[in-house]
């Protein structure tokens, strides 16, 4: 038995990995990675590599085994039909006969665009018959402090949230929730609706990169089609730049506030707070 993490080296993967290492033998985790030279760090740990890629059926064709655990981390190429690419690992993962397969999803609460993709992945899932675990993740403070750099530059955070508010947690969070499952037992057949213990809005969040850095930063909070112009201004693909002004609408909204508590009973622990998350990254 393997536990299988798919999209090993990508930012969510290595996390979940490096996390597996801590509690099981490396000889039981295999990575699946699409460019094996990113996973040499893994391979010498005595990590076992598979190279494939969701775009390419056949490299899945017998890389899992009967009675695997296996985690499908969603793809992140939003133009190349994703639930196509997930369903890629679906059948592989039927065909073998594992005995779990965990997506991280998104939120149910989330209505923007963005959740159609996996929401079409969790029907699939579901229609396979697998033994399945949905750990639906909230938004990721990466998301934000790995983006500090504009508004420093310009000293404000600019959104198109309103007075919405984000249930964020780190990345690290999120991996040891899948850890948690893949390595555990009873969480066949379970939703869980993942995110951090502390909601809190754009204003809180300019508030407290102002405490860190001693700059006064402000809060511009704009109309969505004005940020999907700020940001294709600045370089964001068309299609993406609506996708993040949609998701702000839907924080607006209140969509991504979850108080479930499902991530810190999971992970064991408090999720981290934003703060840790700006100062790392306000450290380099």
């Amino acid at each position: 038995m393997s536990i299988v993490v798919t999209g090993a080296t990508g930012h969510l993967g290595r996390h979940v990995v490096n996390q597996l290492l801590e509690k099981v033998p490396a000889e039981q985790i295999t990575a699946v990675v699409r460019d094996e030279a990113k996973a040499a760090d893994f391979a010498a740990k005595g990590v076992k590599i598979a190279v494939a890629d969701y775009n390419t059926p056949e490299t899945f064709d017998g890389l899992f085994a009967a009675g695997d655990k296996v985690l499908l981390i969603s793809g992140n190429e939003f133009d190349k039909g994703r639930p196509a690419q997930h369903q890629v690992v679906i059948d592989a993962a039927k065909a073998a006969g594992v005995a779990l397969l965990a997506y991280t999803s998104a939120p149910g609460s989330l209505k923007a665009s963005l959740v159609d993709d996996h929401r079409t992945t969790e029907k699939a899932l579901l229609a396979s018959g697998l033994p399945y675990t949905l750990l639906r993740n909230g938004w990721y403070h990466e998301n934000y402090t790995e983006n500090l750099a504009p508004v420093l530059e310009h000293n404000a955070v600019v959104a198109a949230a309103g007075e919405g508010r984000v249930s964020s947690a780190s990345r690290a969070d999120y991996a040891a929730a899948a850890v948690a499952v893949l390595t555990g037992e009873g969480h066949e057949n379970q939703t869980y609706e993942l995110g951090g213990d502390t909601a809190w809005s754009f204003a809180e969040y300019a508030a407290l990169i102002s405490e860190q850095t001693g700059k006064e930063i402000a809060y511009n909070s704009v109309p969505a089609e004005v940020l999907q112009g700020i940001l294709t201004g600045a370089g964001v693909p068309e299609f993406f730049a609506g996708i993040l002004a949609d998701v702000d609408a839907s924080i607006a909204k209140g969509e991504l506030v979850v108080d479930s508590g499902d991530l810190s009973r999971l992970a064991g622990r408090p999720t981290s707070p934003i703060s840790e998350a700006v100062a790392a990254a306000l450290k380099g």
